[in-house]
């Protein structure tokens, strides 16, 4: 086990120590990161939509129209609500407004609004929703899922989460039809950020460099997360980036951030 230490200062990012059993971190209050992400949407022209608002239950996209786009690009958080640092990335990339010209995006800060209140994983009905993506009856994911059938294929997906348990930033890869990888400078580009997770298994699955290629196959994968399904239906190149939750916060934002720059420059 390792890490890449930050390049860019003088003195390495450390391990704040403070997850024990579970993340004990930094919290935040998602309604209000949600009213900037839209500030921020309707200063910038995008189109927001709520796909689900029922039962104290508000799921938004928000969606940048271009003309002709040469790539669609799929952005999720908020997936789990003891992970903040994602939509707070999804705040900053909206706010910087630094799209490609002939990208179209759809972006969802948080899936699992009722998750952060209570800095749970599971949503209020104490559930996982990443596990909920084959027959889920969960409210959320039935939005989301109808949401999706009604969406074009997207060239790339991008899924924000955090690991308490990590020593640094890593990334899952989907890319069943060897497509050019952009993995390895995703990882280059973090690593001047915030530490990368060098651990030769991760999760429990073989790592190499901070990067797991996990197997594609859905036998493999009884309770389907998020981008499981979008990889059966919506897109052939698939990325779950990792933040490490046990290092400063601004670190694990920085590096979800600069691993999409990566994909959004396509730097391949």
């Amino acid at each position: 086990m390792g890490f890449i230490p930050q390049a860019m200062s003088e003195t390495p990012i450390q391990r704040l120590l403070l997850n024990k059993g579970a993340y004990l971190g930094e919290v935040i209050d998602i309604a209000k990161v949600l009213d900037c992400c839209l500030g921020a949407v309707k200063k910038f022209g995008w189109v927001p939509e709520q796909i689900l608002c029922a039962d104290d239950i508000c799921l938004w996209v928000f969606h940048r129209p271009v003309s002709n786009p040469q790539r669609r690009i799929y952005i999720s958080a908020g997936m789990h609500g003891d992970e903040p640092a994602g939509p707070l990335a999804a705040l900053r990339l909206l706010e910087a407004n630094e799209w490609p010209a002939d990208a179209e995006v759809w972006l969802l800060p948080c899936l699992n609004p009722t998750g952060f209140p209570k800095n749970t994983r599971e949503n209020r009905n104490k559930v996982d929703l990443n596990r909920e993506y084959h027959g889920s009856k969960e409210a959320e994911i039935i939005a989301h899922i109808a949401w999706l059938e009604k969406q074009p294929k997207f060239d790339v997906a991008l899924c924000f989460h955090e690991d308490w348990e990590s020593h640094g930033f890593y990334v899952y890869e989907l890319n069943p039809d060897g497509q050019v990888s952009y993995a390895e400078s995703m990882i280059e580009a973090v690593s001047k950020v915030c530490p990368i997770d060098l651990s030769a298994e991760i999760e429990g699955r073989p790592a190499s460099g901070g990067i797991i290629r996990p197997s594609v196959d859905p036998n493999s994968r009884p309770q389907w997360p998020e981008a499981f399904y979008l990889l059966q239906y919506k897109t052939r190149l698939s990325y779950t980036l990792e933040a490490a939750s046990d290092f400063p916060l601004k670190a694990r934002v920085d590096s979800l951030v600069e691993g999409t720059k990566v994909v959004l420059r396509d730097n391949r």
